[in-house]
């Protein structure tokens, strides 16, 4: 049964963030009735209880109306107070308090443009916003929170809206019939005086369309870049030309060994002084 339940709640947020551009975080607008059921019913942290049926982080908001109508009720409600007073105040611009319906009415507008989840307890409250489109309710039962289905008339909204997007508007008609009235004048042939001779005929004006088109297709159909020419070999992949050799010149390795063999080195030779020599100082 859990299980299903978040399977509904999910289905209804789902359908609400698409259809209606609801957004994280989601803002919850609370009234004096359901603050004092979470308090009564022990389902807190509030916030935390909010984010679970929602899946999603929650901002709790209340009004300024509904914490002084809350404060006017006496000790019984005094609790509810303190935590509502804790809450984040939504504008509501009644300098003189008003009824906790009738200011969250206002604040929700026609079209509920702020997109805020409404969690009451007030079953009068529920059928007026029931009416709006676009304002999802939360309410409480014993210990557990939960979210109603979109109703009849919302999608009924959202399918008429989708119906409206779909077909031609007004702007795009009268545009649609100027460029046809422009493209009717250019159909009347004048001579060279520039007199109105006549108009063309339905043939002439389907020969000219096709002319238009073909040249289109020309102009798809042809390469939108150059095309590579045939250029010569890589000189770095070829071969190096061999040189042609005469059978009568000899190679010069060959020349080379010759001139080893023919050439000799002679190596100096030096007159060494003996001793005998040196001791009396002959030459």
């Amino acid at each position: 049964m859990r299980f299903k339940k978040q399977k509904r709640h999910r289905k209804a947020v789902r359908f609400y963030t698409t259809c209606f551009g609801f957004r994280e975080p989601f803002k919850v607008l609370c009234d004096g009735t359901f603050v004092h059921h979470l308090l009564s019913n022990q389902i807190l942290p509030a916030d935390a209880a909010l984010a679970k049926v929602l899946g999603g982080r929650v901002k709790v908001f209340t009004t300024r109306c509904v914490l002084l109508e809350l404060k006017a009720l006496g000790p019984s409600y005094s609790k509810a107070f303190e935590a509502a007073s804790n809450l984040s105040t939504a504008r509501c611009d009644h300098e003189i308090r008003k009824h906790a319906v009738t200011c969250i009415m206002e604040v929700i507008g026609k079209s509920n443009a702020e997109h805020f989840f409404v969690a009451t307890q007030d079953t009068d409250l529920k059928k007026q916003l029931q009416e709006i489109p676009g304002v999802p309710l939360i309410f409480g039962l014993r210990n557990a929170l939960f979210m109603e289905q979109p109703t009849a008339l919302e999608r009924q909204f959202v399918k008429s809206s989708e119906e409206k997007r779909s077909h031609i508007s007004e702007v795009e008609l009268n545009l649609l019939q100027k460029v046809t009235k422009d493209d009717e004048e250019e159909t009347e042939i004048t001579n060279e005086d520039g007199d109105l001779v006549g108009k063309n005929s339905e043939m002439q004006v389907l020969e000219k369309k096709k002319k238009k088109r073909g040249n289109l297709n020309d102009l798809k159909d042809r390469p939108q870049f150059k095309r590579k020419k045939t250029k010569g070999p890589n000189p770095l992949s070829c071969l190096k030309k061999k040189k042609k050799v005469d059978p009568n010149q000899h190679p010069v390795s060959e020349k080379k060994a010759d001139d080893n063999t023919t050439k000799r080195t002679r190596k100096r030779k030096r007159a060494r002084k003996t001793k005998t020599t040196a001791e009396t100082g002959t030459p």
